[in-house]
């Protein structure tokens, strides 16, 4: 698996895997409307360019300085997609969104909103960690690491950008939650699969 793949399809798991992101989105979207929870999904996705800055910061001083320990750093990062595939795929409880209480939020207070959510999320943290260990080597550059984070900000930019206006339609609202139980079947099996894989590589 080339490390492009490898990028694409861990991020592309993770975006769409409902959690603290896709309920807040869901919510500012439902009640504020279209402008509003587009705004918000803005802010997630600068929220992954912070992740993303530390991390690939992170990963090149563990690679410059002990390459025993980055492939330590490595195996638990494999390690942790597949426990998190196990967990994704068994989770049984529905995503609960507020949808009562409803204080003035303005378009600044959704990027904001947004923008939190997102890096206070220890979930995002571990999955940006994860897949940076997993695909980044002693030769791959950093214009190459910059891109990947490029695509992972604009991909939680395009998905949740998406969420927001299928979400400002309520009629809509119920139908994709139902099928969020197999939507985390599908989810959880890939990224155990990936978790396997990318760990016995190299």
């Amino acid at each position: 698996m080339t490390e492009v793949i490898a990028v694409a399809v861990i991020t592309l798991l993770a975006v769409v895997s409902p959690g603290a992101d896709f309920a807040m989105v869901v919510r500012n979207s439902y009640l504020y409307g279209r402008s509003t929870g587009l705004f918000a999904a803005a802010g997630v996705a600068a929220g992954v360019l912070v992740h993303v800055s530390y991390t690939m910061l992170g990963v090149g001083l563990l690679i410059a300085s002990s390459t025993a320990l980055f492939t330590a750093i490595k195996l638990a990062g494999a390690a942790y997609l597949v426990w998190i595939g196990i967990r994704t795929f068994r989770a049984r409880a529905e995503l609960t969104v507020d949808l009562e209480s409803k204080p003035e939020l303005t378009r600044l207070g959704a990027l904001r909103s947004g923008f939190l959510t997102n890096v206070l999320n220890p979930k995002t943290t571990l999955f940006v960690v994860s897949t940076f260990t997993q695909v980044v080597g002693p030769d791959t550059a950093a214009w190459r690491q910059a891109g990947y984070g490029l695509f992972m900000s604009g991909a939680h930019l395009v998905w949740f950008g998406a969420v927001a206006l299928f979400f400002s339609h309520s009629a809509l609202r119920e139908r994709m939650l139902r099928a969020q139980k197999a939507l985390n079947r599908a989810i959880g099996s890939v990224l155990v699969g990936l978790g396997v894989g990318l760990g016995v590589a190299r």
